[in-house]
């Protein structure tokens, strides 16, 4: 069993297609500052990484959306890491709706949603695959280190970053 970390965010209304759904790009931005979340979490901040020299690259995302968000959404994204190979990990990331959210609310000015959304805490909106491979100091792939797939590996209490 991988550890799991958890991250927040809230729509904003800069965030927002034409049709006042959140934009499909905003979930990919955020399944991303989720991972960083959950490298600090496990010990290695971007200064950490920028120091041993190493990147962790994505060479691979898919994303299945499942629910519309809207504006003041309040969503949880839960990132863990399924595999690790030599040098590259499959991190599975989970977006469902937090505490926040409210039956038929469409948050502030987002209007409500339509026929059959339900809006309950809880609710799977959205959830991504994402192979990333590790990169060392000369840019070329490199074996990802030991104590980077101890701390992603042991279980242990979710952190918050």
């Amino acid at each position: 069993m991988h550890p799991e970390f958890s991250s927040s965010f809230r729509v904003r209304s800069y965030e927002l297609d034409g049709l006042g759904h959140l934009n499909h790009a905003v979930f990919l931005n955020w399944y991303e500052q989720a991972r960083f979340d959950a490298l600090e979490g496990a010990g290695f901040p971007p200064g950490e990484l920028a120091r041993e020299g190493w990147g962790v690259h994505v060479v691979r995302i898919e994303v299945e959306y499942r629910r519309e968000c809207r504006l003041g959404d309040e969503l949880e994204v839960q990132t863990r890491v399924d595999e690790f190979r030599n040098s590259s990990m499959t991190i599975r990331q989970v977006m469902r709706r937090g505490a926040g959210a409210e039956a038929g609310d469409g948050g502030e000015g987002g209007g409500g949603g339509g026929a059959g959304d339900t809006r309950e805490p809880g609710e799977l909106v959205s959830e991504a695959k994402v192979v990333a491979v590790w990169v060392g100091p000369d840019g070329r792939p490199m074996r990802i280190p030991a104590s980077v797939r101890e701390a992603l590996s042991e279980p242990r209490t979710p952190r918050r970053p």
